[in-house]
Order: C-alpha cells, then sequence, then structure tokens
C-alpha cells in the first residue's frame, strides 16, 4: 500500500497513487512529485510516455542505486548501527497548546549569527526512497539526510520517537527537528518546545520534537534540519528560533521561504 502525503488516502500501487496525485493534488506538489506525475501521465508538452521502458529504468537504476547505497553505507562509522530498527510506527504527538513569546512569534528572513555560530553542515546522503520497514544504516546519527520512507512525521511534541526514515523524509520537506534527552528535558524546554511544534505545522515547514533514542546523546538538545545541526547543552529559545528562521521551510523537496 502507498500511502498518500497530501490526504489520508491509500492506495494499491504506485501507478494509482500518481494517478491520484495528478487528479487531486495538481497544485500543491513539491518538485520531486511533479516529476513522478510528468513521467508517469506524459511530459509537459501532453506527448505520451511509453510507460514499459520507464518502468524497466526504474528498476535498473533503483538496482543499481541499491547496490552502490549497500556498499558505500553499510560499514558507517559505527553511531547509526541499526538506525533502521529505531523508532516507533504510529508514534502520535502531545495534542497542541496555545504559544506565547518568542514561540508564537513571526520568523525572521534569517536567523541570528551569533547564535547559530555552532550550526554544522554535512554532506547530502541523497534522497532515495523505499518502503517502509527497509534497513537503512545511516551513517551518523541523528541523520540529516539520505534514503528514506515514503511516509512523513506531522508537526508537534513526542514521547516516542517516531521512525527515522520517516524523520529524514519529513526534513526533506523542510521541517525542523529537535531531538531531546528524556532524561535531561526541562520542564520549560518542554513546553517551549510543545508551542513552537503547535505554531509550525505546516507540511513544509514543520516543526518536530521527538526523544533522542541514543542511549548516549551527544548533547540535551540537538536542533536539526535537512543536513544542519545544532547541539545545545541548554535549551534556549531564542536559539531555536533563530535557528527555525534560517532553515525552516527551505527543504530541498519544495522550499516554501
Amino acid at each position: 500500500m502507498v500511502d498518500c502525503e497530501y490526504c489520508a488516502e491509500s492506495f494499491d500501487g504506485e501507478a494509482a497513487y500518481l494517478d491520484h496525485l495528478a487528479d487531486a493534488h495538481d497544485g500543491e506538489l513539491g518538485a520531486i512529485d511533479r516529476r513522478r506525475v510528468e513521467e508517469h501521465t506524459g511530459d509537459e508538452d501532453g506527448n505520451a510516455i511509453p510507460v514499459g521502458p520507464i518502468v524497466i529504468g526504474v528498476v535498473v537504476v533503483f538496482a543499481i542505486g541499491l547496490t552502490v547505497y549497500v556498499t558505500q553505507l553499510s560499514g558507517g562509522d559505527g553511531s547509526g548501527s541499526d538506525a533502521d530498527l529505531v523508532g516507533t510506527t504510529g508514534a502520535q504527538p502531545l495534542s497542541a497548546v496555545e504559544a506565547t513569546g518568542v514561540e508564537a512569534s513571526s520568523l525572521d528572513d534569517t536567523g541570528d549569527s551569533d547564535r547559530l555560530s555552532g550550526v554544522e553542515q554535512f554532506p547530502d546522503r541523497g534522497n532515495n526512497h523505499v518502503e517502509e520497514g527497509s534497513a537503512i544504516d545511516y551513517q551518523r546519527f541523528p541523520p540529516l539526510s539520505g534514503t528514506h520512507y515514503a511516509t512523513t512525521v506531522s508537526a508537534g511534541f513526542y514521547e516516542a520517537t517516531p521512525l527515522l526514515g520517516s524523520l529524514v523524509h519529513t526534513l526533506e520537506h523542510g521541517a525542523v527537528i529537535v531531538y531531546y534527552d528524556p532524561d535531561e528535558i526541562s520542564p520549560e524546554a518542554r513546553g517551549s518546545l510543545r508551542e513552537f511544534s503547535s505554531t509550525h505545522t505546516g507540511t513544509w515547514r514543520s516543526v518536530v520534537a521527538v526523544p533522542n533514542p541514543n542511549d548516549d546523546p551527544r548533547a540535551p538538545y540537538i536542533v536539526t534540519a535537512w543536513q544542519h545541526e545544532l547541539p545545545m547543552d541548554s535549551y534556549d529559545a531564542e536559539t531555536v528560533h533563530a535557528f527555525l528562521s534560517e532553515y525552516l521551510g527551505r527543504g530541498p523537496e519544495n522550499p516554501v521561504r
């Protein structure tokens, strides 16, 4: 089954799903989904594209890509060992809360450079989609890009970590994900993150806060976007706001800011 990222419907196969995207969500599609629909239904001039060669080509490319991926990533650096098994299918966020203070304030065009001086950028590991439950050996944890599932994670504050493969796809959509140490999170940080994740809920600009499943996190709070990471030893809402101003809604799939 293929679940639609834009509504609650599910489909028996890829072809039915792409037909649905073309009919029901034409004006909402991100760049990648737009390209997939065009390849399925025909080129931009309306000329039919033979389906058979496309299917064969996709299978060949997928097989080659999977071989390269396994060869390059199976070793990793140890920090992402068994990362594909981390997370809970169907994890649900806590109910939304009303935001006040900086959590409710509008974002700036860019983030304060002083507050973001500790941000690190990492190489883009690609954006291949694989079936949910497939093994993904992320080289680094938390993952900031790379192979992921077709599903995404809704905005919100979570007390159980959703599947990493879905979280990475959420980053590609332009989300900011905050990994918190459940043993270290303060009541103030918990409240602030609930407010941030209740304020920013768009498909292409959501805030997600999840427990860090690593037994020994590098920091109590790790704020992440596609290819970017900011560890925080102590929680600071102004710094989170600066990070959102810089990166939220600017994922590679469909930038909206």
